[in-house]
């Protein structure tokens, strides 16, 4: 059993910072590509920043290149995803997810992910 943990959402004003951490437990955390999704209301599931197995590449939605950058540790089972230059349109549920594809461009899409974590608010006001 894949467990995923999110923590780090909240409530920031416009301009401001969060880091968002995603703790996986019960299989070794190496083995998976990471990948962060973002569902704000009445919207789909989006995807927003990817990182492959080993960390040597990553992958970004367009409206967060230059402010979001993932990163993972895998000697604390750990995926991070640091957002600068917030604006309420971050506004949103964030999810972390892990997949057994090691790597590419289908790590842009949620439908390749295997395990979801729980979901943490990131609330961004004006």
């Amino acid at each position: 059993q894949v467990q995923l943990v999110e923590s780090g959402g909240g409530l920031e004003q416009a301009g401001g910072s969060l880091r968002l951490s995603c703790v996986v437990s019960g299989r070794p955390f190496s083995n998976y590509a990471m990948g962060w999704f973002r569902q704000a209301p009445g919207k789909e599931r989006e995807f927003v920043a990817a990182i492959s197995w080993s960390g040597y590449s990553t992958y970004y939605e367009d409206s967060g290149k230059g402010r979001f950058t993932i990163s993972r540790d895998n000697a604390k089972n750990t995926v991070y995803l640091q957002m600068n230059s917030l604006n309420p349109e971050d506004t949103a549920v964030y999810y972390c997810a892990a997949t057994w594809i090691r790597s590419g461009a289908s790590l842009r899409d949620h439908n390749k992910y295997d395990y979801w974590g729980q979901g943490t608010q990131v609330t961004v006001s004006s």
